[in-house]
């Protein structure tokens, strides 16, 4: 059994977090090309970028046919979201070609759009292989939990109830750090480079088997960590220590091979460069087996609190 409180197996029912982040992705189709979502309960007073990533990402699989999967993603965060009111995503069916289809979705809030994303989708077709080789890491198995993890280090945390309301808002994925995250090593400058493990918190069977939901739920996913290392760079804690404020400005995928999110994955992430209050975060996840499944990168705001 894992230690996150579920076997994982199948015909068992996932766990009542990773259903309620499902269900947060299921869209109400208001029109042909108009979705509202709603939002959970924040950390912070804004909406997560992840969860308006994924929704938006879900808009635009609405519009496609069921045969042609995202295999790239442009997005650009334009204002922060608000938890307590829906998000209304329409989506442009851009273009509907023999082998690729494009879409564009604005997310509207208050009249105002707060994201935009590109995205393109292909039928599936063979063609010349290469790939980075995956890097060496731990079994996951081996490494503690959000459950663990977040009560040992809540005396370090501006807020102390930040480790309960972040160990909540991550019920619904199995996260775990390589090396210690940017939080236990504040005032410490480390190379700008981290590795965690992540899964969903229980398994995609039967209905939610879909390889449309397992792309969402890691664009979800993929926006939790991935400007950390521009954090160890500096030695700065991030927002739960306060040392930092930021938020993410752009942030794009490629989807190069088909991966579960509910079974292991390694997200190997690091930061080339960080400038004028920005920083830049490159990403790789790879299937346990060493498949490179996706490349990420992200931009953010990433900036010293002043006096």
């Amino acid at each position: 059994m894992s230690d996150n409180g579920t076997d994982g197996g199948a015909g068992q029912a996932p766990p009542s977090a990773l259903l309620d982040l499902v269900g947060l992705l299921d869209l109400e189709r208001i029109d042909r090309d108009i979705f509202r979502g709603q939002s959970r309960p924040a950390v912070v007073p804004r909406v997560f970028g992840g969860q308006v990533a994924a929704q938006a990402l879900v808009a635009a699989f609405r519009t496609v046919p069921d045969d042609r999967l995202a295999h790239s993603l442009h997005a650009y965060f334009l204002r922060p979201g608000d938890p307590a009111a829906p998000i209304v995503y329409t989506a442009d069916r851009i273009r509907d070609g023999r082998s690729f289809t494009t879409r564009r979705v604005v997310a509207v809030q208050h009249g105002q759009p707060i994201f935009h994303l590109s995205a393109s989708f292909q039928t599936d077709e063979d063609g010349l292989e290469h790939q980075e080789r995956m890097p060496a890491a731990p079994d996951p198995e081996t490494l503690p939990n959000s459950t663990d993890l977040l009560p040992r280090h809540a005396h370090l945390f501006s807020d102390p109830g930040v480790a309960d309301r972040l160990a909540e808002a991550r019920a619904a994925v199995d996260l775990r750090y390589v090396t210690q995250p940017p939080y236990a090593t504040a005032g410490q400058p480390r190379e700008p480079r981290s590795q965690v493990w992540f899964r969903t918190a229980g398994k995609l069977d039967g209905d939610l088997d879909r390889p449309m939901l397992h792309l969402c739920l890691a664009a979800y996913i993929s926006d939790m960590s991935l400007l950390e290392p521009v954090l160890l760079a500096h030695g700065r804690g991030g927002w739960t220590v306060g040392d930092v404020v930021g938020a993410s400005l752009d942030h794009a995928m490629w989807f190069h091979r088909p991966f579960r999110v509910d079974e292991w994955l390694l997200y190997d992430q690091s930061s080339p460069t960080s400038q004028a209050g920005r920083g830049l975060g490159h990403g790789r996840i790879f299937t346990a087996d060493g498949r490179l499944a996706i490349t990420v990168m992200q931009e953010g705001v990433v900036r010293v609190p002043r006096g």
